[in-house]
C-alpha cells in the first residue's frame, strides 16, 4: 500500500532517525530529536511520531526511551532545490548531461517520491495552487520532462509576460490554457508559442 505524502517537518525527522541509527546503532530518544532537527518542544516531537506511526513509517513505544524502530527504511537520494517558483525569472533548469554538477543546494527524499525519474524540487510562494492541496511555503517535486498531458500541473515559463507560473495545463489547437487551483483566480490563456514547460509536478512535500 502506498504511504501518505509526509510534510517537511516529518520528512526531516524521519532522515534524522535513519542517520542516528545507522550512527549510532541505537534508536534515538524524544529529546534526540527535538534538538536535532530544531523542534521546539518534545510534545511537538511526539505529535509528529505519532502521525508517522499512524501513516506506517514508524513503531514505537511512547512509554520507552529509545524504541522507535522504522517499518522501512526507503533508500533517501538527493534532489537539487532550485529555487522558488514565483513570477520574475525562468527557472535554472540543468541540461540533463550536466545535471549533477550545476546546483549547490539538495534536499534528501525517499527514492519513493521520485521513482528513479530526473527529479529538481521548488519552493511554492504564493496561493495559485491551494484547491489543490498546494500551499505557501511547500515544496514540490518536478520531473523534467519534454511532454505532458492536459491536466498535468506544471511549471511554465511564459515568455512574453517573463514570468513563470505553476498551474494545470490544458492545450487546444492554437492556445493553451493555465488554470489555477484557486476559485479567486482567473485562467491565464496563451499562445503555445509563448509557453515553455519546465517540468510537472510528481509529489508535493508539504511544509504544515
Amino acid at each position: 500500500m502506498k504511504k501518505p505524502e509526509i510534510n517537511l517537518t516529518r520528512n526531516r525527522v524521519l532522515r534524522f532517525i535513519a542517520t542516528f541509527m545507522s550512527d549510532r546503532g541505537y534508536s534515538p530518544t524524544v529529546r534526540d530529536i527535538a534538538k536535532g532537527c530544531g523542534i521546539s518542544s518534545t510534545s511537538v516531537v511526539q505529535y509528529h511520531l505519532n502521525i508517522l506511526e499512524r501513516q506506517g513509517h514508524i513503531r514505537h513505544e511512547p512509554e520507552l526511551g529509545r524504541s522507535i524502530q522504522l517499518t522501512n527504511r526507503p533508500k533517501m537520494v538527493s534532489v537539487p532545490l532550485l529555487g522558488t517558483i514565483a513570477a520574475g525569472e525562468p527557472i535554472p533548469v540543468p541540461s540533463s548531461g550536466t545535471w549533477a554538477n550545476e546546483f549547490t543546494e539538495a534536499i534528501e527524499v525517499s527514492s519513493n517520491l521520485t521513482k528513479g525519474k530526473q527529479v529538481y524540487a521548488l519552493k511554492v510562494k504564493g496561493l495559485s495552487m491551494i484547491d489543490a492541496l498546494i500551499d505557501d511555503g511547500d515544496i514540490v517535486m518536478m520531473e523534467l520532462t519534454p511532454t505532458t498531458d492536459n491536466g498535468d500541473m506544471v511549471a511554465v515559463w511564459l515568455k512574453d509576460r517573463q514570468e513563470v507560473t505553476l498551474k494545470r495545463i490544458y492545450a487546444s489547437p492554437g492556445k493553451v490554457r493555465l488554470q489555477p487551483a484557486n476559485r479567486l483566480m482567473e485562467p491565464i490563456y496563451a499562445d503555445p508559442e509563448n509557453v515553455e514547460v519546465q517540468g510537472k509536478v510528481v509529489g508535493v512535500l508539504r511544509n504544515l
